[in-house]
């Protein structure tokens, strides 16, 4: 005779293991799941917090740099105030003399017969008004001005015959330049003679 063997409860317990072994599974992996989201997200906020940290330090980098390109420039900008006022005191430490040689070289270049009314100075320009006894005279004062150290570019703008206390006399007016001179290189030390081998 057969015996007869009751499975279901088997079938059931089979079961009921199967869920509890999907069950574990599933929260297995879902609690590992959280854990490398935790990690990854642990980790990206410290590489966030590392890049947060080395820009903030660039930032201040950059700061000091520009801080630093600004006091650059303020001394670039005194360099060219200062090179502009030497410029300007090399200028008039030329120009000092200028007059002296101006009004000098003028007496030495007019001739005997001609009379100076004005003498105006504009930058290195020179407009000359005066009384001659001829246009001869004139003519000489010209070639004077051309072969003098210190005078160049007579160029006559008008001469016109003019009555000075019952004189008959030529009014002429003259433009001219002042020739400017190149500045003086300081003089270079002499060279130490070499010591003597003893």
């Amino acid at each position: 005779m057969s015996a007869r063997i009751n499975l279901l409860p088997h079938r059931e317990e089979r079961r009921k293991r199967a869920r509890q072994h999907f069950y574990i599974l599933s929260g297995g992996t879902a609690i590992i799941g959280l854990l490398i989201i935790g990690a990854m997200h642990t980790y990206v906020a410290n590489q966030i917090d590392v890049q947060e940290d080395r820009n903030r330090f660039l930032k201040a980098e950059i700061t000091k740099l520009d801080k630093e390109i600004a006091e650059i420039n303020d001394l670039k900008n005194q360099i060219q105030a200062l090179l502009a006022r030497k410029n300007i005191i090399e200028t008039l430490q030329a120009d000092r003399a200028q007059t002296v040689h101006l009004l000098d070289e003028l007496a030495k270049q007019t001739p005997d017969g001609i009379y100076l009314r004005t003498v105006s100075q504009k930058a290195q320009s020179l407009n000359i008004v005066g009384l001659a006894q001829s246009n001869a005279m004139v003519s000489t004062l010209m070639r004077n001005i051309e072969a003098s150290k210190h005078l160049t570019k007579p160029e006559l703008i008008e001469v016109k015959a003019v009555n000075v206390e019952k004189k008959r006399l030529s009014e002429f007016n003259l433009n001219l330049s002042l020739k400017r001179e190149a500045p003086k290189a300081p003089p270079k030390p002499e060279p130490k003679p070499a010591a003597k081998k003893g």
